[in-house]
């Protein structure tokens, strides 16, 4: 989600673990991150962020013995932002995110287009409205989204976002730590090397669920972060699914915990 009021960054590098285990299949997350921006003058800013994103999936011994092989996948994005002024109250943002999901073996079938476009007014001093469309993976498959979130501040030490996919209540009891409590739609998708054949073809996995996460951040010095997360997936969905992205196979995983551990350098 674009935040209207983001504290500025001009260079950020962050690494994370994440695990999610369900009753009987984990899954563990490795991402990588670097984002660049860049204000070119008072109205216009760009924005560039490459990730990469590794998932090991572990079935219980037994439990999905024709799908065991589907253990581990990957993502690269670069998502590139352009921010415009159009008056002191008011901004509109654009990004492009080309995405590469895919198993072991990169192809350009792998390759889609993610982005979107949003427009923030600034209500009062201390609240802003934002909305737009997206094309996001949050369910699973690509496909066109609204967005919407008022976002604002509760005194001087409590940020606050409320809205689709992504809402966030952060409160600062000092100049080091941030506390936050998020809830957000989240899900990915992969497309496999090798077909699995079943009544019809599978070409993919998709996950999605909505996650409700405790966070804790502590500024260690002028530029390192280090941030711990805790929560709870709910609705949390496994499929396998054809080119089309019709669900062919249902893992029912069942929903889980979330633990992760980051740590970031920014300037």
């Amino acid at each position: 989600m674009m935040s209207g009021m983001r504290a500025q960054e001009k260079f950020a590098v962050d690494f994370n673990l994440k695990t999610e285990p369900t009753a009987e299949i984990d899954f563990n997350e490795t991402n990588t991150g670097v984002f660049i921006s860049k204000k070119t003058d008072g109205r216009n800013e760009f924005t560039n962020k490459t990730e990469y994103t590794s998932l090991k999936i572990k079935y219980e011994a037994g439990a999905y013995e024709n799908f065991e092989n589907l253990n581990r996948f990957n993502r690269i994005q670069n998502k590139f932002e352009f921010s415009h002024k159009v008056s002191d109250v008011a901004k509109f943002s654009l990004n492009v995110t080309p995405t590469a999901s895919f198993q072991q073996n990169l192809g350009i079938s792998d390759i889609s287009v993610l982005g979107g476009f949003q427009f923030s007014k600034q209500l009062n001093s201390k609240t802003a409205l934002n909305i737009g469309i997206e094309r996001s993976a949050v369910f699973g498959s690509p496909k066109f989204i609204p967005t919407l979130s008022l976002e604002g501040k509760l005194g001087q030490k409590t940020n606050i976002l409320i809205g689709f996919p992504d809402s966030k209540i952060s409160y600062s009891n000092n100049e080091r730590n941030k506390f936050s409590l998020s809830n957000c739609f989240n899900g990915s998708f992969y497309n496999l090397d090798y077909p699995v054949e079943m009544y019809n073809t599978a070409a993919k996995i998709s996950t999605s669920q909505m996650s409700t996460a405790l966070e804790f951040e502590r500024n260690m010095d002028k530029n390192w972060f280090i941030n711990f997360k805790g929560g709870y997936d709910f609705d949390k969905k496994y499929h396998l699914t054809d080119d089309n992205n019709h669900k062919l196979y249902d893992f029912n995983t069942g929903n889980g915990y979330i633990l992760s551990i980051g740590i970031k350098y920014k300037q």
